[in-house]
């Protein structure tokens, strides 16, 4: 094969592994290799304003795309600021391939401006990280890379790539990276084994998270749930694991406070966790949240997840799917019809409850947010793609948006702010025919609304709400429960909570930025602005005061 300089046979690598978009924000050690993107056919670079709103935009992209997404970051500085949005990524096992440049192997003994350990910094927070050191392995090296981020569990890879290295000659055979399949179903005594521990359940619990989303084992956990007549209950979930209108869903498990989980899962006699981990709150129950006795099974692809910090009774290291399938087989063998007759009661009585409360959603309390919310769910039917990060309007937002389709409704994860409107971005260069919605409070949209500029830049017709409510409401929130639990008297809030002076003004941000906006403040406002929102061609914004 012809020798060409790395730095255009890396292309060639990238769009083999069906890696045609680069999200990224430039430097100079970078420069010869954005001269090879900007000259290359079939192949796309969305420039962000900040490395984090690219990793942002990326991992959207990823989660939407259901593949690896490509995610180019300027040196130790770049990387830097990109950091705390890989955190995220790694959280929530995005499939992100990170490059980066540095000026090359031969000023390394220089500790030259900008000379950082690159790999020491990726490390933490992806799965893999390297860096390239012979120009006779630098398509070999992202290969591996490839193939280690697409691999369950998923989540972002590193390379770092120097100039020196891509400018030499490079002979590499171009090839698709080889991602091994992991459909992979348990043994038949296994599954029988967990059906035997779960089949005899009064008070029956299953805890999911979003390795059920990943293999496509929707339809498989509520046919599980059913047969088992068990609550839902998700854990550590950013995607539409199950129905949200299904009877059986109970919500989210706690994910700031252990004691919230510890309430939920307390009185289950069987518990089946699938394709997560327990229990992922900032502040934990050390202890085990389950009550003594209780039969404890665990599925996941992710074999360190499994009895990672409880014990169980059986842990299956298996693609959700396949594992999940094969229970509910043995479970309809081998259930007997007084265990279905009481499942079926158990199923029953949630399914009361859910219609019971159904009439209540409907109805919202005239405040814009409410307003703003059933408009945009009546004129759209609900059919658009949810981006949801905003936090304490969350409950409000997923009242008229429910998350019912998998693919329709992505939540934030990892514990970073500054998800919510670049993953919009990154959404709907995904699934441009779908309309998509950003949603994030006015603390969380601060930091990467640079975010808008991309999209109008890049012609992204994505759609920004903001939850205005002048604060970072969540640390009110958490800081009230501090409060209570060591007896300190209710008091006035932190000032550094407080976002309402000088005012933002959203609306005139995002015209700034190249994007429509408008602020709305009364519920009359409201419905006015989801007719501006939808009808405007590009980019749009509505600031919304809470």
């Amino acid at each position: 094969m012809e020798a060409t300089p790395g730095r255009e046979r890396l292309i060639e690598q990238f769009k083999a592994d069906g890696l045609k978009v680069m999200f990224g924000n430039p430097g100079t050690v970078e420069q010869g290799f954005l001269d090879a993107v900007d000259a290359a056919e079939d192949f796309r670079y969305v420039l962000a304003l900040q490395e984090t709103v690219a990793a942002g935009i990326a991992d959207g992209y990823a989660r939407v795309t259901g593949g690896a997404a490509l995610l180019q970051l300027h040196s130790g500085v770049g990387l830097g600021n990109g950091i705390g949005m890989l955190y995220q990524s790694l959280r929530g096992h995005t499939p992100l391939v990170v490059v980066a440049g540095d000026a090359g192997v031969r000023y390394d003994a220089m500790d030259a401006q900008m000379a950082s350990d690159l790999v020491a910094m990726a490390r933490p927070v992806t799965k893999y990280a390297t860096r390239v050191t012979d120009p006779r392995s630098v398509l070999r090296t992202v290969r591996r890379a490839v193939k280690i981020a697409l691999t369950p569990p998923r989540g972002p890879v590193f390379v770092a790539l120097p100039m020196d290295v891509l400018d030499e000659l490079n002979s590499e055979p171009v090839l698709p990276a080889t991602v091994p399949l992991t459909d992979v179903a348990p043994s038949p005594a296994s599954v029988g084994r967990a059906a035997e521990l779960l089949a005899s359940a009064e008070r029956p619990v299953v805890l999911v998270g979003d390795g059920v989303a990943l293999s496509g084992a929707q339809r498989e956990l509520v046919a599980v749930a059913e047969l088992l007549g068990a609550d839902v209950y998700e854990v550590d979930s950013s995607e539409v694991n199950i129905a949200a209108s299904h009877p059986l869903r109970r919500g989210q498990t706690g994910h700031m406070f252990g004691p919230h989980s510890k309430e939920l899962v307390a009185d289950a006699d069987g518990v089946l966790i699938v394709g997560t981990y327990v229990f992922p709150e900032v502040f934990p129950e050390l202890e085990s949240p389950f009550r003594a006795g209780a039969k404890i099974v665990h599925i996941d692809l992710n074999a360190y997840e499994i009895a990672k910090n409880h014990p169980v009774d059986l842990g299956l290291a298996a693609d959700p799917r396949q594992a999940l399938r094969a229970l509910a087989g043995v479970l309809e063998r081998q259930l007997t019809p007084q265990r279905r007759a009481a499942a079926a009661a158990r199923l029953d009585v949630r399914t009361r409850e859910r219609a019971r409360s159904a009439g209540a959603a409907t109805e919202d309390d005239g405040t814009p947010m409410a307003v703003f919310l059933r408009t945009l769910a009546e004129r759209t039917g609900g059919d658009l793609i949810v981006f949801d990060e905003a936090l304490t309007t969350s409950p409000l937002v997923t009242r008229y948006l429910p998350a019912e389709r998998p693919g329709d409704y992505h939540l934030t994860r990892g514990g970073s702010l500054g998800v919510g409107f670049p993953g919009a971005v990154g959404a709907k260069l995904a699934r441009p025919d779908r309309l998509v919605v950003g949603f994030a409070g006015d603390g969380g949209s601060m930091y990467t609304y640079q975010a808008l500029w991309t999209a109008a830049r890049h012609g992204i017709d994505a759609k920004f709400v903001v939850c205005n409510n002048r604060k970072y409401r969540l640390l009110d929130d958490n800081i009230a429960q501090y409060w209570r639990e060591r007896d300190i008297p209710e008091h006035g809030f932190p000032g550094s909570f407080d976002l309402s002076h000088p005012e933002i003004d959203f609306a005139g941000l995002a015209r700034s930025l190249g994007a429509g906006g408008m602020r709305v403040e009364k519920p009359d406002e409201a419905v006015a602005a989801v007719g501006r929102m939808l009808s405007h061609p590009g980019p749009f914004l509505v600031d919304v005061q809470i």
